[in-house]
């Protein structure tokens, strides 16, 4: 199984919370219906507003076919409604979980 975690920093919680309204409403769904077998969102504790997106995929083959087919429409989308100028930024990591 592979682990696919967005780390998301924002400017303020306002835009956090607005941000993890839409992953609520679309884009959760959007990644499973395009391939991830589940989908979970963190709210990370401090002063600075952080998230925590993290999806699980059957394998690395069918992560990497959601990477080639899917991923940069869904993440146009994102950038769409969420441009970075806005004050947010993003880390992707992807690993294979072992436990």
């Amino acid at each position: 199984m592979i682990a696919y975690t967005v780390a998301c920093t924002f400017q303020n919680e306002a835009l956090a919370e607005e941000w993890i309204q839409w992953l609520l409403d679309e884009h959760l769904a959007e990644v499973i219906d395009a391939g991830a077998m589940d989908a979970s969102v963190v709210k990370l504790d401090g002063n600075t507003p952080r998230c925590e997106v993290h999806y699980h995929f059957e394998s690395r083959e069918a992560f990497n076919a959601y990477e080639r087919e899917h991923a940069p429409r869904l993440r146009d989308a994102g950038l769409a409604k969420f441009p970075l100028k806005r004050g947010l930024s993003y880390i992707r990591s992807v690993g294979e979980v072992v436990a």
